[in-house]
């Protein structure tokens, strides 16, 4: 959507394609009042699910995808052409939906990538054959032992244990969701151009070794009255007087992105760190945050903190992670979660999740040290005070906060 707009503002016109099951929780995010209609051009295609199917089985909802979204966007492409009003010149597409270049290359529409994630990460999909044919993974991508790859003497390591497919599911999930992902490796090399939401400086090593592969980031909203934000969840701006009448430095900030889930008494011990901490804090709780309904929180917390804490179900995160009075933020590493705090010279305490979030974290926590990383304990729980203790630490580093600030003026 970022780049939407940027591209809307050099004067072309932009139809933003989604799969239906999103397109419809984004419009009915959008804001009651304001967006100017037809600034860009929301249209949907199926996703090959039912409605009611949870989209959070990966592995079924890559299949799916593969099986119908190709030739929803061709007859889409078509139908728009045939009109005479929109006629489509290019194709962008995320680098997780790289079957659409097959789609450009039938079409002879000229394509272009972008990849939302690490360009080590990109590096890393593109050696998977390589990978392949030296033994390191089997024909289905699971490495044959636990080792560390390493792609060039200057790159940093990868764990086989964070391959980004390793991190999700059962074996029959993981094992569609990187044929799923090699398949986009191999489609994405029809593209005219290849883009990502980086910068040169943070992946030097990675830059050097896919050069073609252009720096457009960091990506960040100009939050302009009327502009479509794409959000899941409507926001909710209250937070921002809020914070305005907080102490410079002083607010913790929660955000796990759009995926996150938490069990019961992992919730538990978060809010519970919370608590321990003594800190004021801002925490983004989605409305399907955990499995549990609204007595979701501990006995008495909501209560108890209620003078220091302010919990909402989605926030306006690029502009509160600019206001002065965050101090922090503890976050699921996410890319776009990323790239938003280190442009706001803000620290990490970092939570990952899956996917490309653990190498994220060692990206902030081991390469950058703009971070902390927490500690699981022996039953896989991170608790309460851990928590408390890493945002003490965290807070405490000035060096963390000195580099912070220096990397916020590099982005």
């Amino acid at each position: 959507m970022e780049i939407s707009h940027c591209l809307m503002d050099r004067g072309f016109r932009i139809t933003f394609v989604n799969t239906e099951f999103n397109h419809a929780r984004v419009v009915a995010a959008l804001p009651k009042m304001g967006v100017v209609d037809g600034q860009i051009r929301l249209v949907a295609i199926p996703d090959g699910m039912a409605p009611d199917d949870d989209r959070n089985e990966v592995g079924k909802l890559c299949e799916c995808i593969l099986h119908v979204m190709p030739g929803g966007l061709e007859e889409l492409i078509r139908k728009m052409n045939e009109s005479g009003h929109d006629k489509i010149t290019c194709i962008i597409a995320d680098g997780t939906m790289g079957w659409a270049m097959d789609v450009a290359a039938k079409m002879r529409i000229r394509g272009a990538v972008v990849w939302t994630v690490p360009v080590s990460l990109c590096a890393l999909m593109f050696h998977v054959p390589k990978l392949i044919e030296d033994g390191i993974l089997d024909a289905d991508g699971f490495p044959t032992k636990h080792q560390m790859i390493k792609l060039s003497p200057t790159m940093p390591e990868f764990s086989t244990n964070h391959l980004v497919w390793i991190c999700v599911g059962d074996r029959d999930t993981q094992k569609s969701i990187f044929r799923y992902l090699f398949e986009c490796s191999r489609a994405v090399k029809f593209a005219d151009w290849f883009l990502c939401n980086s910068f040169y400086e943070i992946e030097q090593s990675a830059f050097d070794l896919y050069p073609n592969i252009l720096p457009i980031g960091p990506l960040l909203a100009g939050r302009r009255l009327g502009r479509l934000e794409g959000n899941f969840w409507p926001e909710d701006s209250t937070c921002l007087s809020w914070l305005d009448e907080q102490p410079a430095c002083s607010v913790v900030y929660i955000a796990f992105g759009s995926f996150t889930i938490f069990d019961r008494r992992q919730f538990h011990e978060l809010a519970l760190g919370l608590e321990l901490s003594n800190r004021s804090f801002l925490w983004v709780v989605r409305p399907d945050l955990t499995g549990a309904s609204s007595d979701a929180y501990p006995d008495g917390f909501e209560a108890r903190v209620a003078g220091r804490g302010r919990i909402v179900g989605w926030s306006p995160q690029q502009t509160v992670l600019a206001h002065p009075s965050i101090s922090c933020f503890l976050t699921h590493c996410g890319w776009n979660s990323t790239m938003e705090g280190m442009s706001n010279g803000v620290p990490f305490l970092c939570w990952p999740y899956f996917a490309d979030q653990l190498q994220n974290q060692i990206f902030i926590s081991d390469i950058w040290k703009v971070g902390l990383q927490l500690k699981h304990d022996s039953s896989g729980i991170i608790p309460k005070e851990e928590i408390k203790g890493k945002l003490d630490e965290l807070l405490g580093d000035e060096g963390i906060r000195v580099r912070s600030l220096e990397l916020m003026q590099t982005a």
